[in-house]
């Protein structure tokens, strides 16, 4: 729990590893508490994207409000700064109906966002910002991404090659101020929250997760991925959208032009997942904020959350 002063909303948030159990602990706060969602997964944010992000079913989302699941096209530039935006208004509209919101995800710096806003804009040149869009699809999102890795490693390395909303704002930071971007975002420092909040962190056994990932990984592709995968494609949707790329979705997308055979595309994906579910686990990890149980600790979390809220046994 963070030292926040009481006026403050308060907020609980349920983080942790893809695939760990999230959304099952979730909804027993959400029914304990009189809780809402706020979903802080950076792939639920888009419609018609639906197995392949696990979005939470129509029975759940009917059983409690979910808020920041499908609010853009697949197509559209998506970042934290306007996550955090949306995200802000979902949580006063279930504060107006007197609801506890669970900012609940995987995203790490969506929850940052959300918490501590993101640094003040440094200038900017709309001028500057159309140049490099038509430099962008000219030639290429991966050549801009080479141009930021140049002047601002660190900032390439946090930024997808193909998210050319933010390679462009880092690019254009720089061009104006001569200073990278992530300097910007070191000094903000997240050092102020605008709520008062208790972080659960979920864990398991390592092996343990990893076959849970292998498993659900078999359930997506049984559930229709790839039949999803074809319908965003015969939609129109670009496979080189970063949304696209993401995982599940890229896999499909190799396995249909021929570059992985079925099985390979199988492994890959269950390969990729394990690995993100580990780098979500050092993001998460470094958060001394965080207080760690096990997904099945429904009773343990209920404790903290009733204990955060200040309410009676």
């Amino acid at each position: 729990m963070n030292s926040s002063s009481m006026p403050k909303p308060r907020v609980v948030v349920v983080c942790g590893p893809t695939g760990i159990g999230k959304t099952r602990l979730s909804m027993a706060l959400a029914n304990r508490f009189n809780g809402g969602i706020v979903s802080a997964d950076s792939m639920q944010i888009y419609r018609h994207m639906n197995i392949g992000t696990a979005k939470p079913d129509a029975a759940k989302q009917a059983a409690a409000p979910h808020y920041m699941i499908d609010v853009a096209d697949p197509d559209e530039a998506y970042d934290a700064a306007r996550y955090a935006r949306e995200a802000q208004e979902a949580v006063a509209n279930l504060k107006q109906q007197g609801r506890l919101p669970l900012i609940i995800g995987g995203t790490g710096l969506y929850i940052k966002a959300l918490l501590y806003g993101l640094f003040d804009a440094a200038p900017s040149s709309p001028r500057l910002r159309e140049k490099l869009r038509n430099e962008a699809a000219q030639k290429g999102t991966r050549i801009l991404h080479e141009r930021l890795a140049a002047c601002d490693a660190k900032a390439a390395g946090r930024i997808h090659p193909n998210d050319a909303h933010r390679i462009i704002r880092a690019l254009e930071v720089h061009a104006l101020t001569g200073r990278p971007i992530s300097e910007y975002q070191h000094d903000h420092g997240f050092a102020n929250a605008h709520y008062c909040f208790l972080k659960i962190g979920l864990y398991m056994d390592r092996q343990a997760l990893y076959a849970q990932i292998n498993q659900r990984v078999e359930q997506m592709v049984a559930e229709g991925l790839l039949r999803e995968v074809r319908s965003l494609q015969e939609m129109g949707y670009d496979p080189e959208l970063k949304s696209m790329q993401s995982l599940g979705y890229r896999h499909m997308t190799a396995y249909l032009q021929g570059c992985l055979d079925w099985n390979e595309a199988i492994d890959q994906m269950k390969k990729d997942t394990r690995r993100y579910a580990k780098r979500q686990l050092v993001w998460f990890r470094k958060d001394p904020d965080v207080f760690w149980m096990g997904p099945d600790s429904v009773e343990e979390a209920c404790r903290r959350v009733r204990a955060f809220l200040k309410q009676p046994e």
